[in-house]
């Protein structure tokens, strides 16, 4: 890092401060405009707003560990989701909307009645507020420590490895007070300042890491694309470019049969595209991406953001990243850590000035998504904890300081988890343990009348102890990560359906209320549809038809973007085929919709 580096990344951080502290003033109005914007962001704001909140200085960094370890098909562990993020799109996206809450966490009360309701809703918000949000900031800081080391920031300074800085580890020094400078425009300036620089900020993250592809494909010693597929294929055992992890065997059925499985388990594959995306916590969209939707202008707005989501997060960013990690696989084959492979890259190959740039990227990267974390924690301590139980006739002004108050103590008890993580994919796969098991309730509770407050309840705790006594504590100690996600899900699903039988259901009226607010499809709310005399807004065997459709679209244009990178000419038509299939379907149910608006029916 030299002085040009260093002016470009603190020009940076001084631009994004101005721009918090300037929209400052449109967070302070209420506790809509401090946590959702007044219900008044466009889809491309909010899109980006979602994909930067995904894009973290942790992801390369996970990615180039996973490829160099599991080889491309690892990927799974994050590119299944796309599925669930799909299902947001048709299915869930209106509805969140509609509700016209604040936090996810909120909904509880408007789907559910009475004690039991109030109960969940606590439990709810501090669970996801306090233990699951840290435990996500804390991965995130850990990636900013290794990033730090592997650029040598302070060892510049004169300060060598191991030396400590006012009795504290200079690199957990250096994150503490980035977090900071993320908690001033947080904490002023609310979702408006988070989207805002997570706008510009998503963009730098992207540039940076093409930046790093271009030099690192450039190279000598990787020789361009071709050279990349070789190479990379050389260092390892296995098929490290297999986007499924099968070895096939040419004895088989056309030669068609499956031997084994490589790089991932056959049970942890499976468990990937099959069972992990339905079963964890957010399998209809809850979380910081229902902030965003929430915060939206309207219903439509709110479905086109959801899209334009999906295709940066999958289509777009996944290769630059992917190219990265397999470049380092060729660069350094012996590396002990190969998250490290990033930053080793960017300090080896990248140029004065590029350098900087490329920091910046990074360094906005962390900023976007911990100022998410940190605005959706602080939304749940605010609107679910200190309003609903705490001080129930706050003031808006009362409000928005006890918001800002709530950013600081979520910055806070993320930095000190942040102490105890050891590395990134390890941390990311707890946050997937202890979040899996509820995701059935939580589809189920839009659609069926029959799940109540205790059924959920059980899920979330169910899932949520079994995935810590499975993972960190070692009371049943499963090693396959896809046999300990089943195991999960199916205790959970026990728990949760003895729990829904032995309890009574919702009233009729808590029931009537939320099918008038929301009005959902499908058949599980026939005795509220004939009571109300209201149809459903959205018909629900249409939004799964778009939802196959857009799926298609999806995994072929980005899988057939990797397959044209990668060179593999068969796979890329196959995929192209794909996303063609997708798009027709898309297309025809685009025009019934226009005719059923027209027409009046559903």
């Amino acid at each position: 890092m030299q002085l040009l580096d260093w002016l470009i990344v603190g020009g940076y951080v001084v631009a994004t401060l101005a721009l918090g502290v300037y929209l400052a003033r449109r967070a302070s109005g209420s506790m809509e405009d401090f946590f959702v914007s007044g219900r008044s962001l466009p889809w491309w704001l909010a899109g980006t707003s979602m994909a930067a909140t995904t894009f973290s200085i942790d992801t390369p960094l996970y990615i180039a560990g996973v490829v160099g370890t599991r080889g491309l098909a690892g990927n799974w562990e994050w590119w299944a989701f796309a599925v669930g993020h799909v299902v947001m799109i048709y299915v869930f996206a209106r509805l969140w909307r509609r509700s016209s809450i604040v936090t996810d966490a909120e909904l509880i009360e408007l789907r559910y009645g009475g004690q039991s309701a109030a109960w969940l809703r606590g439990i709810k918000a501090f669970l996801f507020a306090v233990p699951i949000n840290c435990i996500g900031i804390s991965y995130i800081m850990l990636a900013a420590v290794k990033v730090i080391g592997a650029l040598q920031i302070w060892e510049g300074f004169g300060i060598a490895t191991g030396e400590l800085v006012w009795g504290m580890d200079p690199k957990l020094l250096s994150v503490i007070g980035v977090s900071i400078l993320v908690l001033l425009y947080a904490g002023f300036a609310g979702l408006w300042g988070v989207v805002a620089t997570d706008f510009f900020q998503f963009f730098l993250g992207l540039f940076g890491a093409i930046i790093v592809a271009w030099f690192a494909i450039r190279s000598p010693d990787v020789g361009g694309l071709a050279g990349l597929v070789s190479k990379a294929q050389a260092q390892t055992d296995f098929d490290v470019l297999a986007f499924i992890p099968v070895v096939r065997d040419p004895k088989g059925f056309l030669g068609l049969g499956w031997s084994t499985f490589a790089g991932i388990s056959a049970s942890t594959f499976f468990a990937y595209v099959g069972l992990q995306w339905w079963t964890f916590r957010r399998s209809d969209g809850g979380g910081e991406f229902i902030q965003r939707l929430a915060a939206a202008k309207d219903e439509a707005e709110a479905e086109k953001a959801a899209w334009f989501f999906n295709i940066m997060n999958y289509v777009v960013r996944t290769w630059p990243w992917v190219l990265v990690a397999l470049a380092a696989l060729v660069l350094y084959p012996e590396l002990d850590d190969p998250e490290l492979g990033y930053p080793k890259l960017m300090l080896d190959f990248l140029p004065v000035g590029i350098l900087g740039l490329v920091v910046a990227s990074l360094v906005a990267a962390f900023m976007s998504t911990v100022s998410t974390l940190i605005n959706w924690g602080a939304s749940y301590l605010t609107n679910d904890l200190y309003l609903r139980f705490m001080n129930p006739e706050a003031s808006q002004t009362q409000l928005v300081a006890a918001g800002r108050v709530a950013s600081v103590v979520i910055t806070v008890l993320g930095a000190t988890a942040a102490f105890f993580a050891e590395d990134v994919a390890t941390v990311f796969r707890l946050v997937i343990a202890i979040g899996t098991g509820p995701g059935v309730v939580l589809i189920l509770r839009w659609f069926w009348w029959r799940i109540n407050a205790w059924a959920e309840l059980a899920a979330m705790l169910a899932g949520f102890f079994v995935g810590l006594f499975t993972t960190v504590l070692p009371v049943l100690t499963i090693d396959d990560f896809g046999l300990r996600l089943l195991v999960i899900t199916l205790s959970t699903a026990a728990i949760w359906i003895t729990v829904m039988y032995l309890t009574p259901p919702e009233s009729e009226a808590t029931l009537e209320q939320f099918y008038r607010k929301v009005r959902p499809g499908g058949p599980g709310w026939k005795r509220q549809r004939a009571v109300t005399g209201l149809a459903p807004i959205q018909s629900l065997r249409t939004a799964l038809i778009q939802t196959s459709g857009a799926v298609c679209l999806l995994f072929g244009l980005m899988l057939g973007t990797g397959a044209v990178l990668l060179l593999q000419p068969r796979l890329a038509v196959a995929m192209g085929l794909l996303a063609i299939v997708g798009g027709v379907i898309l297309a025809k149910q685009r025009r019934k919709r226009r005719h059923r608006a027209e027409t009046g029916s559903l």
